[in-house]
């Protein structure tokens, strides 16, 4: 991003701080959660606002946040890519950029369990809300559903996100839920990856709320994807993870996860806006390639 770009983002933040209101009405929607290929592509970016920068083996990656943009701003404009996910902070940035045209707009909701703290489970909601999304004009919320066993915070992050799928339902607004069996291992919360954990947490994600109409499921590649994905009818997207070394073996599992009924398309971060080599173009351009 060119300085007086980023001068200028600032100089509107400080000077007209309604021209984010503005820049939302002014938004092109999109006719259809689907892209031209049937499927959704999604670009996510909203790790930051957990305090998660890391991108492979680079710490901070995600920490300069005039990079962050060009990344994200470079891989929208990629045929193919219809999608973004994301907080308020970075959101925002992209509309007063003008770079959410026709783009499916999901605002990501609950960034309170910070990556690495003693209260990381207990998930609460301190970015959007349903009335906040649906005055942005934008097409749902996404919440992080983590459940520890062996963590009562679990379960006021389970009531929590009940309530946020049913206020989205009112506003007639997607509810995309990321479910984990998650542990304490070493003291830092770890992610079970495995069919029978993907199992039992798509079951309790997809009954949450009083309806399960708009919800979608955000969820990882595990072995036995098939016997994964069977465990609900509810619409999926697969997310993509840390950065992996080898792209082609990452890719290839996203290919074989998008051959199954209920996988709808993609929603990726890290994996696309920071790859090996760092062609972030070509990176994205393969993954729509795969829908």
């Amino acid at each position: 991003m060119r300085a007086d770009r980023l001068q200028e983002l600032v100089d509107v933040r400080v000077r007209r701080p309604e021209a984010v209101a503005e820049a939302a009405q002014r938004r092109r929607r999109p006719g259809s959660l689907l892209a031209g290929h049937g499927r959704l592509m999604m670009i996510a970016a909203d790790h930051p606002a957990r305090g998660a920068l890391r991108a492979g083996e680079r710490p901070l990656a995600m920490a300069d946040r005039a990079d962050l943009l060009d990344r994200l701003c470079l891989a929208l404009s990629r045929p193919g890519v219809n999608g973004v996910l994301g907080t308020p902070d970075v959101l925002e940035d992209l509309l007063l950029l003008g770079a959410l045209e026709d783009k499916v707009v999901v605002g990501s909701m609950n960034r309170g369990g910070l990556a690495g703290t003693a209260f990381e489970i207990d998930d609460r909601f301190t970015a959007y809300d349903a009335s906040s999304l649906a005055a942005a004009g934008f097409e749902g919320g996404k919440m992080l559903v983590r459940i520890d066993p062996e963590d009562p915070a679990t379960a006021a992050t389970l009531e929590s996100c009940g309530r946020a799928v049913s206020d989205l339902a009112d506003h007639r607004l997607m509810a995309m839920v990321e479910p984990f069996i998650s542990h304490r291992v070493d003291g830092r919360v770890r992610n079970e990856l495995s069919a029978e954990a993907m199992v039992r947490a798509s079951t309790v994600a997809a009954g949450l709320g009083t309806t399960s109409a708009r919800t979608w499921l955000k969820v990882p590649i595990v072995d036995e994807m098939e016997r994964a994905m069977s465990a609900t009818t509810l619409p999926a997207l697969i997310l993509g993870g840390e950065v992996a070394r080898d792209q082609d073996a990452t890719f290839a599992s996203w290919s074989k996860a998008l051959a199954l009924p209920t996988v709808q398309g993609l929603v990726i971060g890290r994996s696309l806006l920071y790859p090996p080599g760092d062609d972030v173009a070509a990176a994205v351009d393969a993954a729509v390639g795969l829908l």
